[in-house]
């Protein structure tokens, strides 16, 4: 076992033992009251239909919908993201979307549900990412839902706000990683601003979020996870706390200014023609309304970077056309609980329309997040049936590919991509080589894939090639099964060549919009490795140009 793992684990129960007692309870506070001085300003949307099913004794997420019955923050057999969307507040955005005196009582009467029944330090729903999220929203929407409440409900909710500020601060940096102590950093900002003679806790808040920066911000903008989803909301996350800092007359640390600059520019690399993002490592297409108004706060700006070199993601524009590939390592350890084992996988569009696609992640469900993880729901090359990376039961990795090489050449009018990654070689040896080529305005998309042995192949191996294609996409075999002809709504049509191998025509998914998977296709070369090299050729062609 590793020992970073073994040491966290053993802090994160200590300081469970330490938070769950009376004399932690007690230590956090009693009744004073302190006023609520400032709230930052709130532009985040919320949705009027998830507002008028909260009132009606719904929650809403990702389109799925679950009753509320009686007390209703544990529910039996629903997973965290449910758990995390309830206790984290978001959804006053959705009550203030619908408006009236209706709307404002449901806030009000949940959030005395809540202070009521988690009054004392939760496990759960006091970890520090949780508790964050939910001090903000309280702070951030008060105008909304308590400027004109009773003061008996404005005394209960500042009481309770102080309580979990004061966790908050105790709690970080703590055990939390990523988004959840990013999270937590914001929450203690906003505390920090809102209440008078608070301003330890900003100061401990920006302070935090200075280390964050550089453990969590890469030098070219992205997140450490990789994950083009966490890195708009840990942009958003910046831009709230900045937004907040001049709002309340202080100025904003120009460490902030240029990460977020640069988390701006990283954002915009991900970004297709049809506004959604890259469907990697555990992201889905996104919300593009929402990647709008982040993009507008954080004043991004500028031409759309070729590469993001840290990050480890190549983007190749020619035309209409855009080649997305992901050239990097994995993230490390604690980051790489939702990466996805797809050394090299490759996305690519025309236009608005999404031609090759990775098979994307479940927002809700675990059982599709785990399998969505898989190498065979990538744009790659999958060897003996098994993952190019160990996706262990803990969710993290195992054996991963360690050493990954790219070459890039561009020209005025063609693009060529040479990467190699190493993740089989401890499982045999074995290395595989991508070289991409896109030339002709973006019609001609050329793929050589090369495995090599450098220790002597001792069995021969199944290979499988896979190209995901969008459910928008229409394919059929033509040419006895040697070649297949894709059509794009639009019209548009491309012809798919190979060598090396049979070609086949699969059903395959794809959930890169919302919680349920659509029905779609899949193109696969199979072939054997059956001496120490081995090699497949592919081509798109536009047709009739």
């Amino acid at each position: 076992m590793r020992l970073d793992p073994l040491i966290r684990r053993l802090r994160h129960k200590a300081g469970h033992l330490a938070c769950n007692n009376p004399l932690y309870s007690w230590s956090l506070g009693g009744g004073a009251a302190e006023q609520i001085v400032f709230t930052p300003t709130d532009t985040w949307p919320g949705n009027v239909e998830r507002g008028k099913w909260l009132c009606g004794g719904a929650f809403a997420l990702d389109g799925e919908q679950i009753a509320l019955h009686g007390d209703c923050w544990e529910p039996v057999g629903i997973g965290k993201a449910w758990l995390a969307h309830m206790h984290g507040f978001s959804w006053l955005r959705d009550l203030r979307a619908l408006g009236g005196d209706d709307a404002r009582r449901q806030a009000r009467d949940m959030i005395e549900s809540w202070t009521g029944r988690y009054r004392n330090w939760n496990g759960f729903s006091w970890a520090p990412g949780l508790t964050g999220r939910r001090v903000a929203n309280w702070i951030a929407l008060y105008d909304f839902y308590g400027a004109s409440a009773a003061p008996d409900f404005q005394h209960g909710l500042s009481v309770s706000l102080i309580r979990q500020a004061r966790h908050l601060s105790r709690a970080l940096p703590g055990s939390a990683e990523g988004l959840e102590k990013l999270y937590g950093v914001r929450g203690l900002a906003f505390a920090g601003l809102a209440f008078a003679g608070r301003q330890s806790w900003l100061e401990q808040a920006l302070d935090l979020l200075q280390q964050e920066t550089g453990k969590q911000i890469k030098p070219d903008g992205g997140h450490i996870s990789r994950n083009p989803q966490q890195l708009l909301e840990a942009l958003k996350i910046f831009v709230d706390i900045r937004a907040a800092l001049l709002a309340a007359g202080y100025s904003a640390p120009e460490q902030m200014t240029h990460t977020i600059d640069r988390m701006a520019q990283a954002l915009r690399f991900f970004r297709y023609a049809d506004k959604g993002m890259a469907v990697f490592n555990g992201a889905q297409e996104g919300d593009s309304d929402l990647a709008d108004m982040v993009l507008t706060r954080a004043n991004a700006r500028g031409k759309v970077l070729s590469e993001l070199p840290q990050s480890g993601y190549h983007r190749a524009t020619l035309g209409r056309s855009v080649l997305m590939i992901d050239a990097g390592a994995p993230p490390i350890w604690p980051h790489d609980s939702v990466a996805h084992a797809a050394p090299l996988a490759f996305e690519f569009s025309y236009g608005k329309e999404r031609i090759f696609v990775s098979c994307g992640t479940h927002p809700l469900d675990e059982s599709w997040r785990d399998s969505l993880r898989a190498t065979t729901a990538h744009n790659t090359l999958c060897v003996d049936h098994r993952n190019a990376c160990e996706i262990r039961d803990t969710g993290h990795f195992g054996r991963r590919a360690q050493k990954i090489l790219v070459e890039r050449q561009d020209a005025r009018d063609a693009v060529l991509v040479e990467a190699s990654h190493d993740g089989y070689v401890p499982l045999n040896g074995i290395t595989h080589r991508r070289r991409f080529y896109l030339g002709n305005h973006g019609h001609d998309l050329r793929g050589e894939e090369s495995l090599t042995c450098t220790t002597g192949l001792g069995k021969p191996l199944a290979v499988a090639l896979r190209f995901h294609l969008h459910p928008r996409v229409l394919v059929s075999l033509i040419q006895d099964g040697q070649e297949a002809l894709i059509r794009l709504p639009g019209g548009a049509g491309w012809r798919f060549f190979h060598t090396g191998g049979h070609l086949a025509l699969e059903d395959s998914v794809y959930c890169g919009q919302g919680t349920r998977p659509g029905k779609t296709k899949q193109l696969v070369i199979y072939g054997h490795m059956d001496s120490d090299c081995a090699q497949i050729k592919w081509a798109l062609q536009r047709e009739g140009r």
